[in-house]
C-alpha cells in the first residue's frame, strides 16, 4: 500500500497533478454561485481558490471572464459543475432525509464544503476521504473563516491508494448502520483495478438501505476528444491537462457490478438534468463531455 504524505498546513496537496482540480472545481462553484440564477451556492468556493497562489488569479465571477459564459472553461465547463453540484447534493439530502442513512461518506471530498452548507438532519456524521495535504489546506482555509459545520464533521486523511478502509473504520464508521458514499470526479483519475477494489469495498461496507453515487466516463478512446474545446481551453487557461491526468486503460462496469450484487442502479447523462432544471450544459460537436455519466444505486434492505 502506498502510505499518506507527512502532515501539513500549506497547500501542497492542491498546488499540482489531481489536487489542482479541486482549485478548479472550487473555482466553477464559486461562479455558479455568483450566478442569479444558480443550481448551488457554495459560499466557501471562493475563498479556497483566492488562498491558494496556483489558482488565485482565477475567477470566482462570471463578469471577470472577458467572453463570460461563451468561455469553454468558465462557461461551459463551469456550468457543468454547478449542475453535478445540485444533482449529488438534492441526492445526498433526500438519501438522508428519506432514508435511515446517517452516515455520509465523502470519497475524494476534495474541497468539498457540504458538511458547513446542507441541512442535515439530526444525527449525521460526514467522513471526508482524502490526501493530507488537500485536507490541511481545506482547514486551514475554513478555520480562517471560523466555518461551523451543520453536523458532525470527521476527516479521514488518507490516500485512496492506501488503507482507506482501515482508517475509515478507526474513524468511527460502522458497517453494520446505513450508509450514503459519494464519489464526485473521482473514478477516472483512478486505475481500473482501483475502481473495482473501490466499488468492492463500498459494497461490502453497506448495509441494506445504504446509497451510492458515482460519475465515470464511457468513452472508449478519451484521445478521440483530445482537441474538445473544454479540455484543450482548460490546458492552455490554467494549465491543467485533463486528459494527462485521466486514467485512460479501459474502464470497469460498477453499475454493472453493483446491479449483480443486488443494488438497484440508475445510469443517466448529465444532460437528463440540464434538461430537469432548465439550464446546463447540451450536447455539442466534439464534446468532451458526451462520455459522462452520473450513477446512483441503492442496496435494497433484506
Amino acid at each position: 500500500m502506498v502510505g499518506t504524505a507527512p502532515r501539513s498546513t500549506g497547500v501542497e496537496g492542491v498546488e499540482g497533478g489531481v489536487g489542482l482540480t479541486a482549485l478548479l472545481v472550487a473555482a466553477a462553484r464559486a461562479i455558479e454561485t455568483h450566478r442569479h440564477d444558480a443550481l448551488a451556492r457554495d459560499a466557501y468556493a471562493e475563498h479556497f481558490v483566492l488562498a491558494a497562489p496556483a489558482s488565485a488569479g482565477w475567477p470566482v465571477r462570471l463578469q471577470q471572464v472577458p467572453d463570460g459564459d461563451t468561455n469553454p472553461l468558465w462557461g461551459r465547463f463551469a456550468r457543468y459543475f454547478g449542475l453535478r453540484t445540485r444533482v449529488l447534493d438534492d441526492f445526498l439530502l433526500r438519501s438522508v432525509h428519506t432514508g435511515r442513512a446517517r452516515q455520509v461518506v465523502l470519497l475524494g471530498a476534495g474541497l468539498d464544503s457540504r458538511a458547513f452548507r446542507l441541512d442535515w438532519p439530526p444525527g449525521c456524521v460526514i467522513y471526508e476521504i482524502d490526501r493530507e495535504g488537500v485536507l490541511a489546506f481545506k482547514h486551514k482555509v475554513l478555520d480562517g473563516l471560523s466555518a461551523t459545520p451543520n453536523a458532525a464533521r470527521v476527516p479521514v486523511p488518507v490516500d485512496l491508494r492506501a488503507d482507506w478502509v482501515g482508517a475509515l473504520a478507526d474513524a468511527g464508521f460502522d458497517p453494520k448502520a446505513p450508509s450514503v458514499w459519494l464519489a464526485e470526479g473521482l473514478l477516472f483519475y483512478l486505475s481500473a483495478a482501483a475502481e473495482t477494489y473501490l466499488i468492492d469495498m463500498v459494497d461490502r461496507l453497506s448495509t441494506g438501505g445504504s446509497a451510492l453515487a458515482f460519475e465515470v466516463k464511457l468513452d472508449k478512446d478519451l484521445l478521440e476528444y483530445r482537441d474538445s474545446p473544454l479540455y484543450t481551453s482548460t490546458t492552455h487557461q490554467i494549465g491543467i491537462d485533463l486528459l494527462n491526468l485521466f486514467d485512460r486503460e479501459p474502464r470497469p462496469d460498477s453499475a454493472g457490478d453493483l446491479a449483480s450484487k443486488g443494488w438497484s442502479t440508475s445510469v443517466r447523462t448529465p444532460f437528463d438534468f440540464t434538461r430537469h432544471h432548465g439550464r446546463g450544459p447540451m450536447p455539442e460537436p466534439n464534446d468532451a463531455l458526451a462520455g459522462n455519466r452520473w450513477v446512483f444505486a441503492d442496496k435494497p434492505r433484506p
